[in-house]
């Protein structure tokens, strides 16, 4: 974790009315086995930190920067064999990868696990943390056993769309690591832009990383683009700074170079790699391109093999993403070259020309120890053996890789297309359609359509966030957030669902958010729902949804921003056989924020005559 960001929970919960501890700890996502018992451990600035191990693992530093930011003072760090009075860090390596065990009584916190597991468990340590700032503090007593249902719990940034500041993909690292989500896929390459820089090829970067104007909305009038250039790339180091900074937070970080596809920006600055020798600009209006690299042309696998090498040199991940989706075949067909290449090996079409290209780009990476992950569509005219493949159009793609024992991430849109929208359209930021409420997103179980006997293939899940119209932090943070704690919870806990307990959880973690200036979607309160009633009265008992937050409502039709009544108790509301009543409301955080207006009618049900 980034531990002056991560670390500010108290400075959220202080404000939160809780009092002492609530019944059971507010953890996201959901330890696999947790026991609250009475009492609690005091703890101050004369305790010590005792570690059992000798390496660098960088937990009991980070417990010390949360202690100085938040409370003034830090604790002495001492080398023990043994569990001591205090807070300990025991590494043990008997544990599996990212298991652990926290256990506070009224003399201890200890905290046991292999390197990950130490890491992890200090993730839920956090959240266990006193509310109020004082000279000394307090924990509830706890036992926690903990393990991971997936191996790989992830989400998708796309920064070929739109560029994010090396800042800000640190601060969504934070984040993710704060959540237990342990695999960053960075899509670094699109149409829209390419990301990386490739010293070998420096036109990439030069041209392919720049474009005039940005699309912003659907209608494609003069006024659907912001005419402002925009552009920019990571350089190496700052790429090597990046994935060092977030193997101290237990995440890897897998790149995406698109391919054959999503291949504009590249093109524009290297337009011999086409089948028809361009010219070609990076890509200003969204849409699926015609013009891809040429799998006919022997040069376009050796530049993305020299694209490969350098890829490969910067990022220390087994695994390595090669796109494959969205490629038309269209420019394959009347290019000389790809029809020469399907008769010199012996393929039936364009589709297998595709699956051609795929699986020698595997081998290529095979030869260099690595493996290759793609998009669903590689498995188009032939799956390459090792493949493993991210299921995104639905889960008919991952059913039938798991089948054929290739490894699957579950990433399907319908359920984890962080871009798409959580609420009613009128009232929600622009983005690229879909309805993706966060009730929706929590519900999916990534092997709820796989036969029993598959479910081993199935090694993890990932939330995706594609920029097409997410142009800033704040709408990242908006479309990510609550979302991504869902994710969290499918990728970690069990399969098992309880809702109000989420969202119980969420809120708590939401007021941390909120103090951290993480401008998440704020849920609608719960209680909130369509009611008809045989009876001529309703109450109506409302939840704010983030801890600490008020609600303001009307009857009237009024607009609840300007004219609201402050809830404080259930509302009662008198039925009208002719007209339904509308409750409308809003969410005010304690940072000030205030959520969309948010609506539920009550009616009087009919009765027969």
């Amino acid at each position: 974790m980034r531990i002056k960001l991560s670390f500010l929970l108290i400075v959220c919960m202080s404000a939160v009315t809780f009092l002492a501890f609530p019944n059971e700890p507010d953890i996201i996502p959901k330890p696999f086995s947790l026991i609250k018992k009475e009492g609690t451990f005091i703890f101050n600035a004369n305790t010590k930190i005792y570690r059992n191990y000798e390496e660098d693992i960088l937990v009991a530093g980070f417990v010390n920067d949360f202690l100085r930011d938040n409370y003034g003072f830090d604790l002495n760090v001492r080398h023990s064999a043994s569990v001591r009075d205090g807070i300990n860090f025991v590494l043990d390596r008997s544990f599996e990868k990212e298991a652990y065990e926290l256990t506070i009584d009224s003399r201890s916190v200890v905290i046991k696990g292999n390197t990950e597991g130490l890491f992890y468990g200090l993730q839920s340590l956090l959240q266990l943390m006193p509310v109020e700032a004082s000279a000394s503090l307090a924990l509830p007593q706890v036992e926690i056993k903990d393990k991971p249902r997936f191996g790989y719990r992830g989400a998708m940034l796309d920064v070929g769309r739109y560029f994010f500041t090396v800042e800000s993909v640190k601060r969504f690292i934070d984040l993710m690591a704060y959540y237990k989500l342990n695999t960053f896929h960075w899509h670094l390459t699109e149409d829209g832009g390419w990301r990386i820089e490739i010293k070998k090829y420096p036109l990439l970067t030069q041209v392919g990383a720049w474009r005039r104007s940005t699309q912003t909305d659907n209608k494609n009038t003069d006024q659907s683009f912001d005419r402002l250039p925009h552009g920019g790339y990571y350089t190496q180091p700052q790429i090597r700074d990046i994935v060092a900074y977030a193997r101290q937070r237990n995440v890897t970080i897998i790149p995406e170079i698109d391919m054959p596809g999503h291949m504009l920006a590249a093109l524009a600055a290297y337009p011999h790699l086409s089948c028809t020798g361009g010219p070609f600009k990076v890509l200003e209006q969204w849409g699926i391109q015609k013009d891809v690299l040429c799998a006919g042309n022997e040069e376009t696998y050796r530049f993305l093999e020299d694209v490969l090498d350098e890829v490969m040199e910067l990022f220390p991940s087994e695994i390595i993403h090669i796109g494959g989706d969205e490629a038309p075949k269209d420019r394959w067909k009347e290019c000389p070259k790809c029809q020469a290449k399907i008769k010199q090996e012996n393929l039936k079409d364009e589709h297998e020309l595709q699956s051609y290209f795929v699986k020698r780009i595997g081998k290529y990476l095979e030869s260099k120890g690595r493996r290759m992950l793609g998009w669903d569509e590689i498995m188009e005219g032939g799956i390459a053996d090792n493949a493993m493949i991210m299921s995104w159009r639905g889960e008919e793609g991952g059913i039938e890789a798991a089948k054929h024992k290739h490894q699957v991430v579950m990433a399907p849109t319908h359920y984890l297309y962080l871009d798409y929208y959580q609420g009613d359209p009128a009232t929600e930021p622009f983005n690229i359609g879909g309805n993706l409420p966060l009730e929706k997103v929590y519900h999916y179980n990534p092997t709820g359509a796989i036969p029993e006997e598959y479910h081993p293939y199935v090694i993890g899940v990932q939330g995706n966030l594609w920029m097409e119209f997410i142009h800033s932090v704040p709408k990242l943070d908006y479309m990510a957030f609550p979302r991504l704690l869902a994710v969290s919870e499918i990728g970690w806990s069990t399969e098992k669902k309880d809702y109000p307990d989420f969202r119980k959880r969420v809120g708590s973690n939401l007021c941390w958010l909120d103090k951290m200036n993480v401008n998440f979607r704020i849920p609608e309160p719960l209680g909130l729902e369509n009611v008809e009633s045989t009876s001529d009265n309703v109450t109506v008992s409302l939840t704010p949804p983030v801890a600490g937050s008020q609600i303001y409502y009307t009857l009237d039709g009024s607009d609840p921003l300007l004219a609201g009544v402050l809830y404080v108790k259930p509302i009662a509301v008198a039925l009208s056989p002719t007209t339904p009543v509308e409750l409308k409301c809003v969410v005010k955080t304690l940072t000030g924020r205030v959520s969309t207006t948010y609506k539920a009618q009550y009616s009087l049900k009919k009765t027969a005559d």
